[in-house]
């Protein structure tokens, strides 16, 4: 049984790093529904982390990423910051312009979950009502 975000018993944080239309990268805080079907047929885990990825650079494709170890803080183009750690989902939808880049803040390691969003999907996240 699938229940819609409207069915939802709570919600989980979330934050969502989107591009501008002037090639910036900004994110917003949020939240989204729990037990939601959210439609993926794919993911990987990774605990791997090449030096390129902490530069900046705009996601590879609208994707969940979900922390099962570590706490990593991403910047966007403004300078502003985030910190993203198990409990709180990223929402990776900043596919063109600068991007973003993180660095970890704690330990040396980050276990993630990628969940790569279908093409025309409902991402379910609900905004703060913020962009920062």
């Amino acid at each position: 049984m699938t229940m819609s975000s409207k069915e939802s018993t709570g919600f989980v944080p979330a934050i969502r790093l989107i591009s501008n239309p002037d090639g910036s990268c900004a994110f917003e805080k949020g939240k989204m529904p729990t037990l939601t079907h959210i439609g993926i047929n794919v993911f990987w885990v990774s605990n791997q982390t090449e030096e390129w990825e902490k530069n900046t650079h705009a996601a590879p494709r609208k994707q969940y990423v979900v922390t099962i170890k570590g706490k990593v803080r991403f910047k966007v183009t403004d300078g502003s910051t985030f910190v993203i750690e198990p409990g709180i989902i990223l929402l990776a939808e900043d596919t063109e312009g600068a991007g973003h880049s993180w660095d970890l803040t704690e330990g040396n390691e980050w276990i993630r979950l990628y969940i790569p969003m279908g093409e025309d999907a409902d991402d379910f996240f609900i905004s703060d009502d913020g962009i920062y």
